[in-house]
């Protein structure tokens, strides 16, 4: 991938709470009155090392106030737990719901931070039961810990993963009860969805989402976009993009400023129908 930036300084987020939430989301802070869309997601939604993510990117064009709730590396759970956004949601005409991968959640074989979703925390019993050569305190982080999972034995890691996939698809649901109203589904990813979802690079989130999963939801949202990042998106790596050189790794493994034109291209003519009408 290439890589190219804009500067050397991080991006200044604006950072900004909205009454009910223990979240600080990317501001600047926006009034929850009339007629507006919410976003809420993960690392892409928020729009990390993007001078102007997707959300933003739709409101210049069609004039809709775009209201990011986006929360970087968000997993399912933090949305459920979240009172003030859902309410946020509720009262939106419409709410973006970006797919979030499945290993960032509390599951019955281990537990993630309540907020840092990313962060693994503890292995259950069963869970060091079942890999008992595994050193389970070396894991600061959950993609890592599934990774050598996976690598010790594949066999036993699908128990692990069919588990956690089933709990998310319950889960989603649940949310997608809890928002009400119109909600569209947003895939955004360098795959599709039927593509290998064991992939671990950031880019080919939502991991260990299938088609079959996806296709499980449809009946309880509005509708489902999907983004699949173009091979010349994908090719301008960092281009465009704003961080310090401690944060260059991550950088380089999110979607970039040409992918939330691609996904601002599918969802902008929504957003104006439905919510500017």
């Amino acid at each position: 991938m290439a890589y190219e930036r804009l500067g050397d300084s991080p991006l200044d987020y604006l950072p900004c709470r909205y009454t009910g939430s223990k979240l600080s989301f990317r501001g600047p802070r926006r009034k929850l009155e009339g007629r507006y869309a919410a976003f809420l997601g993960g690392t892409d939604t928020y729009g990390k090392f993007i001078e102007q993510p997707f959300p933003a990117l739709i409101e210049a064009r069609t004039g809709v106030k775009c209201v990011n709730f986006g929360w970087p590396n968000a997993g399912v759970d933090v949305y459920l737990n979240d009172i003030g956004v859902q309410l946020a949601a509720r009262n939106a005409r419409l709410t973006v719901l970006q797919v979030p991968c499945v290993a960032n959640m509390t599951n019955r074989f281990y537990s993630v931070h309540p907020r840092r979703n990313d962060r693994f925390l503890e292995a259950s019993g069963t869970l060091r039961a079942m890999f008992g050569e595994v050193d389970f305190t070396e894991f600061h982080f959950v993609r890592h810990m599934l990774h050598r999972l996976q690598t010790v034995s594949e066999g036993r890691f699908g128990t692990v993963r069919e588990e956690i996939q089933t709990a998310w698809v319950s889960r989603m649901q649940l949310l997608l009860q809890k928002l009400e109203g119109d909600v569209v589904l947003l895939w955004m990813s360098a795959r599709k969805p039927e593509e290998d979802a064991d992939q671990t690079n950031v880019a080919y989130d939502p991991s260990y989402v299938t088609r079959e999963m996806i296709e499980s939801l449809r009946s309880k949202a509005t509708q489902l976009v999907e983004v699949t990042a173009s091979d010349a998106a994908q090719a301008e790596g960092t281009k465009g993009m704003r961080f310090s050189d401690l944060e260059a790794p991550a950088a380089q493994e999110v979607l970039g400023p040409t992918v939330h034109y691609e996904v601002a291209d599918a969802l902008a003519p929504l957003i104006a129908e439905v919510v500017g009408s």
